[in-house]
Parts: C-alpha cells; sequence; structure tokens
C-alpha cells in the first residue's frame, strides 16, 4: 500500500482535520523513529496514518480499531500493518512486542498533548516549541486533560525512550510537517 493509497483512505473517512492533522502527527513521528533505528520508514508511516482512520465511524472501544481492519484489508493494507494498528488499542490486550508496536503506543498521545501545548503558546508554532515548554504545561493536569500523562509515560518506557527526549523527538519530527498540521503560527522556519 502506498501512503497516497492511505491518505486517499483517511480523507474518505475521515472529515474532521483535527483527526486528520492527528494522524498526519502520528505518522510524522513514526517516520522519525524509523529512520532513527533503520527501519522502513514508509511502512512505520503507513501505521501511524491510519491508526485512527476509523474513529469517526467507530467511535467506542467496542468499535475502534478492530472493526476497522477489515476495511483495510478490502484496501489491501499488509496484515502485519493492521496488527499493529490494533497494537496501538491497550483495551485489545495485544503484545506490544516490536519496536513498531511500541512506537505507535507512544507516538499515538503525545501528539495531542503536544499540539495543545504549541496552540496557546504566543507564536502558536512548532518551531519554538521546545520539550521544557510541555513539560511545564504537564504538571497542569487539567491542561489537555484528555489526554493521560499515565498512558504517555508507560509508553514511553515501554518503547525504551526515556520521556522528555521521546518529546523532544516529535516535537521534532511534527515540525517537518507543520505547515500541514497549521502550526506554523507567527513564526518562519529557518
Amino acid at each position: 500500500m502506498t501512503r497516497d493509497e492511505a491518505l486517499s483512505i483517511v480523507r474518505e473517512y475521515v472529515k474532521n482535520e483535527g483527526l486528520v492533522r492527528h494522524m498526519l502527527s502520528v505518522e510524522a513521528a513514526m517516520r522519525f523513529y524509523a529512520e532513527k533505528f533503520g527501519e522502513d520508514p514508509n511502512a512505520w508511516g503507513l501505521i501511524g496514518l491510519l491508526h485512527d482512520f476509523d474513529w469517526e465511524i467507530h467511535p467506542t472501544l467496542e468499535q475502534h480499531p478492530q472493526d476497522g481492519a477489515p476495511i483495510l484489508r478490502e484496501r489491501g493494507a499488509p496484515e502485519d500493518i493492521i496488527q499493529d494498528i490494533l497494537s496501538h488499542a491497550d483495551h485489545l490486550s495485544m503484545p506490544r512486542d516490536t519496536m513498531r508496536r511500541k512506537a505507535i503506543a507512544a507516538c499515538d498521545e503525545v501528539t495531542g498533548l503536544i499540539t495543545a501545548v504549541a496552540l496557546v503558546r504566543p507564536s502558536k508554532s512548532l518551531y519554538d516549541l521546545e520539550a521544557s515548554s510541555v513539560k511545564k504545561k504537564w504538571k497542569d493536569k487539567a491542561f489537555a486533560a484528555g489526554t493521560s500523562r499515565t498512558e504517555m509515560e508507560h509508553a514511553a518506557q515501554e518503547f525504551g525512550v526515556e520521556l522528555w527526549e521521546h518529546v523532544g523527538n516529535v516535537i521534532q519530527a511534527m515540525r517537518k510537517i507543520a505547515p500541514e498540521l497549521g502550526l506554523v503560527g507567527n513564526i518562519q522556519p529557518q
């Protein structure tokens, strides 16, 4: 499956641009880590891009992401990628026994927190965002209350990357696509 085919699936099933941007963010983070670990960035990227494609049509844990798997099979997604997507859902209790599975779990939730922090900054940009700014907001449990700090900590630990290094890596990955994410803000890229 090509990235264009995957993006076509996303665009067909997802109307909320915020959710599309989330999946693009996770894709960027997955590609970053694939390159860092000498793995296939295209395969890793597909996992990130497609992991929530069915959320709008299957918005409950009883359905997401498991009810999206047959759609991906029909569209020709490789089975290993589908299984890795399924592994990001804690409620399915699938083993996270590969780096790709650990990566998708680690990259998923943290992108939302990073986006939220970027949006409340005066610059509204990823270009001047550092992990230390995310760390300051981390302590405010009311901020981005829908994100699970416990889940993020556990996923980073399971992935084997120190949490704040991980946050910095994901920010760096997301900066590469800041215009697509609407997170350029009032700063010009260098």
